[in-house]
């Protein structure tokens, strides 16, 4: 038993001792020096091999997103082979460490679902390319400009100057409106006016805002049609198509105020809803309630 014990002490001191100490630590810190060496040079190669990237991409005829999605897998196929090559430079064999990995892979595979469900959704928007970089969409009422459509998520910057990052995952399972996806987009301005009015005058007014404007299609012409006829007003629409399709929401609010002050200066009259209370035979009163206009 004394000797049992006399090796386990023997053994501490050799392992515990400073020259074991020193000679240990320093073997570590110099294959993690190493293994931080060689992933900084794949690192520097990636920026080479990105700074080239960008600018043949710029040169040729290649669009935004698709430029995007290629600098996107390059970096993390040279990044990953960069991350390998320094796991073993410290001395881990990389394909035994991704083999020990499967032990915990469905613990992480529940953890991590939602990362590689906005991966996969990813590779899906790149390939189905519902929509590409600067494109004008609207997700689930957010409107504004795509800036960068990542493996992860897409990068929408409103028009009050918010950056939202909605997951890819989002994006894939939600109706996705572009208003640049095709040339052209029809501007749509609701306008009610009195059910006494002219509607045929009311039309011509209408209608010479945009059948003179270079900035207005042709054809397809524009038109008023009647969306609804009330108690108290009738509803128009002017629907007119817009060349530029990328300028449009500005343009909506400046043809609208147009509208207003075209009918305003022709006299047309845009009623309020009137509800008329009586509390006596001498004593009546008004609330008046906006039903809608311009």
């Amino acid at each position: 038993m004394n000797s049992f014990f006399s090796g386990i002490l023997d053994r501490l001191r050799a392992d515990l001792s400073p020259q074991t100490l020193a000679d240990g630590t320093a073997d570590v810190l110099a294959n993690i020096v190493v293994g931080g060496l060689v992933f900084a040079v794949f690192y520097l190669f990636w920026q080479l091999i990105d700074l080239a990237l960008r600018r043949g991409l710029r040169r040729s005829t290649i669009d935004k997103t698709t430029a995007s999605f290629i600098e996107t897998v390059v970096k993390y196929i040279l990044l990953g082979i960069g991350l390998i090559q320094a796991l073993a430079s410290i001395g881990i064999d990389a394909t035994a460490f991704l083999a020990s990995l499967g032990i915990v892979g469905l613990t992480i595979g529940f953890a991590a679902r939602d990362a590689l469900s906005n991966l996969i959704s990813g590779l899906l928007i790149f390939w189905d390319r519902p929509f590409v970089i600067n494109d004008l969409v609207e997700v689930e009422g957010s409107y504004g400009r795509v800036d960068t459509i990542t493996l992860r998520s897409t990068r929408v910057v409103t028009t009050d100057g918010r950056m939202l990052a909605i997951p890819n995952t989002t994006i894939v399972n939600s109706v996705v409106a572009s208003y640049t996806n095709f040339p052209h987009v029809r501007l749509d301005i609701a306008v009610t006016i009195g059910v006494e009015e002219d509607l045929d005058r009311a039309e011509r007014i209408l209608l010479d805002l945009v059948l003179e404007d270079p900035d207005y299609l042709p054809d397809p012409p524009p038109r008023v049609v009647v969306t609804a006829l009330n108690d108290y007003n009738v509803e128009l629409e002017l629907q007119a198509w817009y060349r530029n399709e990328y300028d449009h929401l500005a343009e909506q609010f400046d043809l609208r105020k147009r509208v207003f002050d075209a009918l305003t200066r022709a006299g047309v009259a845009m009623p309020y809803e009137t509800i008329e209370i009586r509390t006596g035979p001498e004593h009546p009163f008004q609330i008046e309630q906006p039903s809608g206009g311009a």
